[in-house]
């Protein structure tokens, strides 16, 4: 890996995505077919992630990093196609020289022939968005996380992850076992290679930094957030994820891109804090407390209402 110099060119703004509902009150896939054009988002916070992914590979490697022998093919071959989309998709961010692929926001230069680095490693450091590689694993044909690269989860650790089924993964969700573990696992087997799908989540946390690896029962919100000041110290995380299968390993990529806005921000546009008040009370618990523990959720309720 090498460093050439820093780009001019101004980066695309940070897009937005509204991925809650105010009409529901439990989990569900909501998957949309993916534009493979739109399959990475790029904007004008990615020198501040790829440097803040830099910082955790380099002091939390363990904890934002696992592969599998078995997911060696599949991480291959996601660096293989984001060497080809990233360029031609964002030719003013990234240049591509025979095997050699040139970040211009970093300034780092990959050598594609002969990586220094695992190879899922190196697509991580490429793009804002997080990577898990899923190979179905025989005799079982379960899906596994085989191979990850999670700098930004949202409470959960991704060493208690790696090497687990779908449905041990989606364990601690509210409701999933219930309601989403068949259809998902039947969606993984039936995934196309040319159909590929996208999705949005989200929650209300305290705390805006990228990277939360503890879980949702160990975070105790602040108890100094109330109606008056929840704008400013709440935070709705939204997740933008993708599904794709690799049409030469067969295993299934899934990307995790991490928006961070104020809650303050809702105000912004009209009708939108309503919105989110209203999707916030319809949520049943344990989904409710899993989105936002009681005591932040009822200070945003009011807030939003407020200022709706």
């Amino acid at each position: 890996m090498a460093e050439r110099a820093l780009p001019t060119a101004p980066l695309p703004t940070i897009r937005d995505y509204v991925a809650y509902d105010p009409h529901r009150r439990t989990l569900g896939m909501n998957l949309h077919a993916l534009d493979l054009a739109e399959w990475i988002e790029v904007d004008e916070r990615l020198p501040h992630d790829l440097a803040e992914k830099r910082r955790l590979l380099h002091t939390r490697r363990d904890d934002v990093l696992a592969v599998l022998p078995a997911g060696y093919d599949g991480s291959r071959e996601t660096l293989v196609l984001l060497a080809e989309h990233l360029p031609a998709r964002y030719p003013q961010l990234y240049e591509r020289r025979n095997d050699h692929l040139h970040n211009r926001a970093t300034g780092e230069e990959w050598d594609l022939a002969l990586p220094t680095l695992h190879p899922l490693e190196i697509a991580a450091r490429l793009v804002q968005e997080d990577l898990c590689v899923m190979g179905k694993i025989e005799p079982d044909g379960e899906y596994v996380l085989t191979s990850a690269s999670v700098c930004f989860p949202t409470r959960w650790n991704l060493s208690e992850k790696a090497g687990r089924s779908v449905n041990m993964i989606h364990e601690p969700v509210p409701g999933y076992t219930g309601s989403l573990a068949v259809p998902m696992n039947r969606f993984f087997d039936r995934l196309r290679v040319e159909r590929p799908v996208w999705r949005t989540n989200w929650s209300l946390l305290d705390d805006p930094s990228l990277f939360q690896p503890n879980g949702h029962e160990s975070a105790a919100p602040s108890d100094d957030i109330n109606a008056h000041n929840a704008g400013e110290r709440l935070w709705l995380r939204t997740e933008r994820q993708t599904l794709r299968r690799l049409p030469a390993s067969g295993d299934i990529l899934f990307t995790i891109r991490i928006y961070v806005n104020a809650l303050a921000s809702m105000a912004e546009e009209p009708g939108r804090a309503t919105q989110l008040a209203e999707a916030l009370q319809r949520l049943v618990s344990p989904m409710a407390d899993y989105k936002g523990p009681t005591a932040i959720r009822q200070a945003a309720v009011a807030w939003l209402l407020n200022a709706g």
